[in-house]
């Protein structure tokens, strides 16, 4: 019998699994970012799984084992699909994948072994093309399965996608949008020369290409496209799986040629098998295989869960883990003078490519793992393309790497302060990697947004002591800029102008773009709300600072020491010689209905969330990303999640939109709510 304090845990690990599954959702769909492996987010899921057939009474309508996919890009129009997009449940193991296809054959009275088609599942972004008469109209990303986002002339420059079918048919097909490996590897090697951030893995580097807002930059990426299925609601043009993929292919269509009709189970993991290995082979990035029946008649008759279909699944290879040598560990200093040890490792195959560095976060994790240089460790890849030392082999006893005293950079001391495993070199002032760290980290898309000043170009600049901090950019000419390594009048004057054109950013982005420590864009953004200059956050304390729904004692603290420095003082003044001049914030007031008043978004909306944010900013309100005692209303849509849970523990006023609405309609005079 279950037990009152076994369903208390059960939900409250729920609920973590539910908020650790939503933030890699929205780092995995929308910000092409993922912080877990795949294995790993698999591992969260199952759980979740589990624990609600355990307790079904937790199963909740915004639960991430009731929908498919995650929220839309603001970037795109919405375009809601025809027919719905699903996700596949899946396995790691083949006792499991053995079960599937028996909870398949159960729902059939046939004798003979069930005909299935195994096929690479490729590591892509997932998308649906409609045909109208064989021309091509509408291409979107599948977003949550019911609504993603139009990206028509994006897809319209990719390989393998026809414009114009060689049959004048109403179909829509889907696929796989990626970037082949070495097309990967030649753009991550390209931005690094240019200063740009690299990409993850092919898999983000082909999401990333094919979300731009500016179709000319998608077109200038190899992207290519995998047909895997088509839909169509005329009669008799294709009865099986397999006879829909020969007309994709005859239709013009590139479809991977690596797909087999099999009967029964056993030939399926006989092609995992050879496939977990075969797959290095291939010039693009593959992450399983999957497996469907073939007959559509019996797709139809077993159907779909809410949010997979009941006759396809997905066996998803392990991750793959190798063993090398520790060569050496580099220290790399931070904007913040944060100091992170990097692993340098002999190099070794992993996951089809060769590894030669991986990261080891901090000392706190190399004092975990017991290791030192010499020894023997285990490495995996984090997010399929980031390798992460995991342990050591156990019988080696090569002592433990000692921690640093000293910067590597300016021998200046390191320091941890009270509460963090983070070191931190204490010269802010003067230490060469910090300066140019900040410098980099101004000019980024994050902060400043200034194009074609990366690290290269920082470098250089340093070199020639033309700067010696971010303020210094202001003060440049195309002259200076035409002293460079190969850079003609036509970069010069494009760099020139690109500086000039950010001298008046908002006051978040120019705060996020100031490294001050602990305040990322969403602090930034708070402060702005509260503070519209400089000046008044120069004189604003610890006390008054903490007082705004959202900063803790560590950012406000952050702040007060920031402006205490006489070097950052000097910047702000050259800055301001300059002529950099930040906005307030950029919302104007038209009433003070919401004054007083801390909103916080969650759930899906009619509109961008932005849109709310900037109504609530316009009528006095401000907006928190994070319930507290604090927090006068939660704006909920669809899907809430954990913010609609505490705001109920703490009893905080939950608004729909018509609510929200109404709300807003108030006369100025009304002040109490």
């Amino acid at each position: 019998m279950m037990g009152i304090m076994d369903f208390i845990e059960a939900q409250r690990r729920v609920n973590i699994l539910k908020e650790l599954i939503k933030e890699n959702n929205e780092a995995y769909y929308v910000n092409d970012a993922p912080k877990i492996t795949d294995f790993e987010y698999d591992e969260l899921f199952r759980e979740l799984k589990r624990l609600e057939n355990e307790y079904p009474l937790l199963i909740t309508p915004d639960s991430p084992t009731q929908k498919v996919g995650d929220k839309i890009s603001d970037g795109f129009k919405e375009y809601k699909h025809k027919y719905r997009l699903y996700s596949l449940d899946n396995s790691n193991n083949y006792e499991d994948l053995r079960k599937w296809y028996e909870r398949v054959i159960k729902e059939f009275t046939i004798q003979n072994e069930l005909e299935l088609v195994v096929e690479l599942k490729i590591d892509g972004l997932s998308c649906a093309l409609s045909y109208e008469k064989g021309i091509l109209k509408i291409g979107a990303t599948r977003g949550n399965g019911i609504v993603g986002e139009n990206i028509t002339d994006n897809i319209k420059s990719i390989k393998g996608i026809p414009q114009k079918l060689s049959k004048p048919l109403n179909l829509e097909v889907r696929g796989e949008v990626y970037m082949p490996i070495s097309s990967f590897e030649k753009l991550n090697e390209e931005n690094i020369k240019r200063g740009l951030r690299e990409f993850a893995n092919p898999r983000n580097a082909a999401a990333g290409s094919l979300r731009q807002l500016d179709a000319t930059v998608t077109a200038k990426r190899d992207l290519h496209f995998f047909a895997y299925t088509a839909i169509s609601e005329e009669e008799n043009l294709f009865k099986t799986h397999s006879e829909a993929l020969a007309l994709l292919k005859e239709l013009g269509f590139n479809v991977n040629p690596n797909y087999k009709v099999v009967k029964g189970i056993n030939p399926v993991i006989e092609q995992c098998e050879i496939w977990s290995t075969e797959r290095f082979n291939q010039d693009y990035a593959t992450d399983g295989m999957v497996i469907k029946i073939n007959d559509l008649a019996k797709q139809n008759e077993l159907g779909y869960t809410s949010r997979a279909p009941k006759w396809a699944t997905a066996f998803k290879f392990p991750p793959e883990e190798v063993w090398t040598r520790l060569e050496g560990i580099e220290l790399s200093i931070g904007k913040t003078g944060a100091v992170t040890p990097v692993a340098l490792l002999t190099p070794v195959q992993l996951a089809g490519t060769i590894v030669k560095r991986a990261s080891l976060h901090n000392f706190d994790e190399i004092n975990r793992l017991r290791i030192n240089i010499g020894n023997e460790v285990l490495i995996k890849k984090a997010a399929e393309i980031i390798p992460k030392v995991i342990k050591k082999r156990e019988e080696e006893d090569l002592g433990i790497y000692e921690t640093p005293k000293y910067c590597p950079v300016c021998n200046s001391p390191l320091i941890k302060p009270e509460g963090e495993v983070v070191l931190y070199c204490s010269n802010s002032k003067d230490c060469p990697a910090q300066i140019q760290g900040k410098i980099e980290f101004w000019a980024s898309k994050e902060a400043m947004d200034i194009d074609g000043v990366g690290e290269t170009i920082v470098e250089k600049l340093l070199e020639k002591k033309l700067i010696s901090d971010f303020a210094d950019l202001y003060k440049l000419t195309v002259e200076d800029f035409m002293q460079l390594d190969l850079i003609k009048e036509k970069s010069a004057d494009n760099l020139y102008n690109a500086i000039q054109a950010s001298k008046t950013p908002s006051m978040t982005k120019f705060l996020t773009a100031l490294s001050i420590k602990h305040i990322g864009k969403e602090t930034a953004d708070l402060i702005a709300n509260e503070y519209p200059t400089i000046d008044t956050i120069k004189t604003a304390t610890e006390e008054e600072l903490t007082k705004i729904d959202g900063i803790g004692e560590k950012a406000a603290k952050s702040i007060i020491d920031f402006f205490k420095d006489e070097n950052n003082i000097t910047i702000l003044n050259k800055l301001q010689e300059y002529g950099v001049t930040p906005k307030g914030s950029a919302v104007e007031k038209i009433s003070n209905i919401f004054e007083g008043k801390t909103f916080v978004i969650t759930g899906t909306l009619s509109q961008p969330r932005n849109n709310f944010e900037e109504k609530i900013k316009q009528l006095g309100g401000k907006v928190s990303s994070s319930v507290s005692k604090k927090t006068s209303y939660v704006l909920a849509g669809e899907n809430p999640g954990s913010k609609f849970d505490k705001a109920t523990q703490l009893g905080v006023i939950i608004l729909t939109e018509r609510d929200f609405d109404l709300l807003a309609q108030r006369n100025n005079d009304e002040k109490k709510f």
